[in-house]
């Protein structure tokens, strides 16, 4: 899986539009193997970020659990922390 797609469901606050569309773009991104279509494959490029993150949205909206939302902060600490033990 792609390292910069981040997990985006149960936390509090919730994933904003803006993360989804994000995620959603790392992911057409990583299928189509470039970071920049050309002018040629610009629409339909465009086309599978907004279809992708429609469905990622449509997916986090449905998901249920009887966890307590994660605290986005903690969960990016940690994060750092392995990182700096990975790049130390």
């Amino acid at each position: 899986m792609c390292r910069n797609i981040k997990p985006l469901f149960n936390f509090d606050p919730p994933a904003t539009d803006e993360e989804i569309h994000d995620a959603a773009l790392q992911f057409v991104r990583k299928l189509s193997g470039t970071n920049k279509p050309s002018k040629r494959n610009e629409a339909a490029f465009e086309q599978a970020v907004n279809a992708t993150a429609k469905c990622a949205q449509e997916l986090l909206h449905s998901l249920e659990t009887s966890q307590p939302p994660r605290d986005r902060a903690e969960v990016a600490a940690k994060a750092r922390a392995r990182s700096a033990m990975r790049f130390a």
